[in-house]
């Protein structure tokens, strides 16, 4: 049974640094049954929007965290992050990881071409 679960979420001030992660069951990272892994965000009111994928097609960030945020995998530890600089008020939301065995350029930004969801985790921007 793949499980995902998120950890590292909090309250931070503007400029501050956080790293999010996503431990991974039911699967291992590195075999070929998990094709992406991706983070996703929800604010209050808005829809869920792509952050960060990597997958064997490449590593993909949303615009505006570009240069920011940073995702990467631990192999040994089965698990992906999400390395959050420069944090921003506007970065607040729920962060959601997740995973799916088939994807292509086309679909990696998309939160419906995903198949598997953590329950996600509170990152909250704010001086």
């Amino acid at each position: 049974q793949v499980q995902l679960v998120e950890s590292g979420g909090t309250s931070v001030k503007p400029g501050g640094s956080l790293r999010l992660s996503c431990a991974a069951s039911g699967f291992t990272l590195d075999s070929l049954f998990m094709v992406a892994l991706a983070w996703f965000r929800q604010a209050p009111r808005k829809e869920r929007e792509f952050v960060a994928a990597t997958s064997g097609l490449g590593v993909y960030y949303e615009d505006s965290v570009t240069g920011r945020f940073t995702t990467s995998r631990d192999d040994a530890a089965n698990t992906l992050y999400l390395q959050m600089n420069s944090l921003k008020p506007e970065d607040t939301a729920v962060y959601y990881c997740a995973a799916t065995r088939l994807i292509s350029e086309a679909t990696i930004r998309r939160a419906d071409a995903y198949e598997y969801w953590g329950q996600g985790t509170q990152v909250t921007v704010s001086s």
